[in-house]
């Protein structure tokens, strides 16, 4: 037998420890990760547009039980100008909202909500708003440790770090990073667009999809001081295509990209150095559709079988089957949104339901999720709220 070579053995090794990384956080996640918590009820926030003649408030709550699919609306849970994108906490007290607007008390910024979540009534408090540093802001998260916030600004091309103080409220920026540069689309791309930012199962690489830019970002997060540094793991796009938003397999091996303009996701191999390398590209298109569409929103199932992904204009979510040794995926089907706009969509804890936003319908519209198959079925439950943008769970039991 032929010994392996030294690139061989660090590929092998590279490959290795984001999926030991990934058991471990799992490990002390505890009962947060197990299925006796499918049993517990939820609190469901949707955030929405309300600007530009819309009939939204701000966000919106319902209860949702996942075992019997049951919802029932408590209403709108806070008003907020434009609340588009939500994140919660890892301790569920706390909601976090970025507010999508182009000025902010007389900067050319956004906005960022924090709430406190009242698990009695699901209503939001509302406990403090800081300027984003960029305009657009269109996208946030939380650290796995729960101390700070990242949000990346869509016009204004940047993504910056907030600390989340301990009575939940957000800080003064501990991190600010300015893009530059252009893509080759003169109308989308004539300047940066950060339009996510993740972090690796690890907590040490913060992922930024620029759509401006055509290029995934990667950066070292520092968790204790709440700073981002360059990383050369970046990775470019194919010239053109748009990258959106991002997502990691379960098992920290594999990581996709959904790409706007060019409506494809591309598969990455993803390693311990924050280094990814593509894998394959695939349409989330039937060849047959000859109309204007733009990808948007891309989630892997918990199961790490299935991936899915969201088309406006073709208005269906593409679902696909992950090869759990290669990483690469299948076409399973186009499933109807039953609805125009679908710009994000959210799998319900235990993996059963799968909730799709259609911004232009008004509509949250219910899904099924064939565990066998990965394939939707519509329940029959549609929620009449006005420019759905995001769907996030709160455990309150």
């Amino acid at each position: 037998m032929r010994p392996y070579s030294s690139m061989k053995l660090a590929r092998i090794f590279a490959r290795t420890i984001p999926s030991l990384l990934a058991l471990a956080l799992l490990a002390m996640c505890g009962a947060a990760a197990t299925p006796a918590s499918h049993r517990d009820k939820y609190l469901m926030y949707i955030g929405t547009y309300t600007e530009e003649g819309s009939a939204s408030k701000g966000i919106y709550a319902y209860r949702f039980d996942p075992e019997s699919g049951e919802l029932t609306s408590v209403g709108l849970g806070a008003h907020s100008v434009n609340p588009s994108f939500l994140a919660v906490h890892p301790n569920h007290r706390f909601l976090y909202a970025v507010n999508e607007l182009r000025t902010y008390d007389g900067q050319k910024s956004g906005a960022l909500s924090a709430f406190a979540i009242d698990r009695a009534t699901g209503k939001l408090t509302l406990l403090n708003e800081v300027a984003s540093k960029g305009a657009d802001p269109c996208y946030i998260m939380l650290d796995k440790t729960g101390k700070y916030v990242l949000v990346a600004n869509y016009t204004g091309g940047s993504v910056a770090v907030f600390p989340v103080l301990e009575d939940g409220r957000l800080g003064e920026p501990s991190a600010f990073l300015q893009h530059s540069g252009h893509g080759t689309n003169p109308q989308r791309q004539e300047g940066p667009h950060a339009h996510s930012i993740d972090l690796s199962p690890d907590n040490r690489f913060a992922i930024v999809d620029d759509l401006g830019l055509d290029e995934t970002l990667v950066y070292r997060f520092d968790s204790t001081r709440g700073t981002l540094a360059p990383n050369p793991a970046s990775t470019k796009a194919d010239p053109g295509a748009g990258p959106r938003h991002f997502a990691f397999h379960p098992d920290g091996k594999f990581a996709y990209v959904i790409n706007e303009m060019h409506s494809t996701v591309t598969a990455f191999d993803y390693d311990a150095v924050g280094a990814l390398h593509p894998l394959q590209t695939i349409s989330t298109l039937p060849k047959t559709f000859a109309g204007e569409n733009t990808a948007a929103e891309i989630e892997v199932h918990p199961s790490g079988k299935f991936l899915y992904a969201s088309n406006r204009g073709h208005d269906s979510i593409a679902v696909f089957a992950i090869d759990l040794n290669k990483g690469t995926l299948t076409l399973v089907e186009y499933a109807s949104t039953k609805g125009q706009g679908p710009r994000n969509f959210e799998i319900a804890p235990g993996g059963r339901l799968l909730f799709a936003a259609n911004e232009k319908a008004d509509n949250v519209v219910v899904f099924h999720i064939n565990q066998q198959t990965g394939r939707l079925t519509p329940t029959g439950k549609v929620l009449d709220v006005a420019q759905p943008v995001c769907v996030k769970f709160v455990p309150i039991e």
